[in-house]
């Protein structure tokens, strides 16, 4: 009997490998369903807030992230990633059988400036240049497809340099830069139409080439010409954001401000800082621990002066507003040392009035 079983036993496991039994036929083919139903994209088109928001609402795309590749150093970070050899980057996974990866591209090419080797619209530099990663031969000639096809339909007058690269690895970004364009709606706004990006697709490609995005609400945080700067600015206001100058401690507008508001750009206007998170560093300028939104400003390596130290940065006006160290107070442990005359400070009872009302729930809390 023992025997009997056994044999029996080692037939149904022997019958359950064989392709032609029916059970595992039914295996083969829900694997199959799921290996067809899901891809993956990976293309850098600029600010990756972008890139997620042009491509999410996609009918049969199912995620996309926001993250870095095309480098060469490990674990980057928003900070470092241009460093590094990254660049802003965003991953599609999608469904094949509802939109192809033809389709994917069809829509890439037109919501970037692939004739701009510089970066993207307002955003500058080696980390905002586009590219299309593929992940295999096949994304590989359709992507040369397309590009051919595309520099020869007449549509730019420029070559079209969005390098096509093997993708090698990618690294998603930091929480807050995921689904940005919904968590942070207002800013996002302000910073797409700010960027060009949008007049730029109209321009080339009409409404058709872009997702229509509502303008923002309130107000659009633009940059000057540099003749209106000069007239709207004062001197040092003008040295410091323009010129990367620095002003004298203590003897500034901000350093010992206590009201309760924002502080924005004075080029711009953009939102910066708040008071929630100002403290008195004790060095005569104003200081905070955090800014108001992550993905308001730009951190950059500075060398000069014979020093090494973290420039900080306006992301749309591209202001100097100071340098951020790492001696601050919890729970950032971080010192956003800001000059007075990059600022603007908006009290909490004018907020509405100048637009920016959706920041006053921050102080009725």
């Amino acid at each position: 009997m023992k025997k009997f079983f056994l044999l029996s036993l080692l037939g149904l496991i022997v019958a359950g490998c064989n392709p032609e039994n029916g059970v595992s036929q039914e295996v083969q083919k829900t694997m199959t369903q799921v290996k067809i139903t899901e891809a993956t994209a990976t293309f850098a088109g600029g600010c990756f807030w972008c890139g997620e928001a042009d491509f999410e609402k996609l009918p049969g795309v199912l995620a996309v992230v926001s993250g870095y590749t095309g480098g060469v150093g490990e674990n980057p970070n928003y900070i470092d990633y241009v460093g590094k050899g990254h660049r802003e980057a965003f991953q599609i996974r999608y469904d094949p059988a509802k939109v192809t990866y033809a389709e994917l591209l069809d829509r890439f090419w037109k919501h970037i400036d692939p004739t701009d080797a510089g970066g993207q619209f307002v955003d500058r530099g080696d980390g905002y240049r586009s590219a299309i990663f593929y992940h295999n031969d096949e994304q590989k000639r359709l992507a040369e497809a397309s590009k051919a096809t595309l520099a020869a339909s007449g549509r730019f007058s420029k070559p079209i340099v969005t390098e096509i690269l093997p993708l090698n690895r990618f690294y998603e970004a930091e929480g807050y830069h995921q689904n940005y364009f919904k968590a942070n709606a207002l800013h996002y706004k302000s910073y797409r139409y700010g960027s060009g990006r949008d007049q730029f697709l109209t321009k080339i490609w009409g409404t058709a080439g872009r997702e229509a995005l509502p303008q923002p609400r309130q107000k659009a945080f633009v940059k000057p010409d540099d003749a209106t700067l000069r007239k709207k600015l004062t001197t040092m206001q003008y040295d410091v954001t323009q010129k990367d100058g620095t002003e004298p401690p203590f003897e500034n507008e901000y350093n010992d401000n206590k009201r309760a508001g924002i502080y924005v750009d004075v080029v711009s206007g953009e939102p910066l800082f708040s008071s929630l998170d100002k403290y008195d560093s004790g060095t005569g300028w104003p200081s905070f621990t955090k800014p108001l939104h992550p993905g308001s400003i730009i951190e950059k390596d500075d060398r000069g002066l014979f020093m090494h130290r973290t420039e900080v940065r306006s992301r749309l006006a591209d202001s100097h507003l100071g340098h951020v160290f790492p001696d601050g107070p919890p729970p950032t442990g971080l010192r956003y040392c800001m000059n007075s005359a990059a600022l603007r400070f908006v009290p909490k009872d004018e907020l509405e009035k100048e637009g920016y009302g959706e920041y006053r729930k921050l102080f009725d809390k």
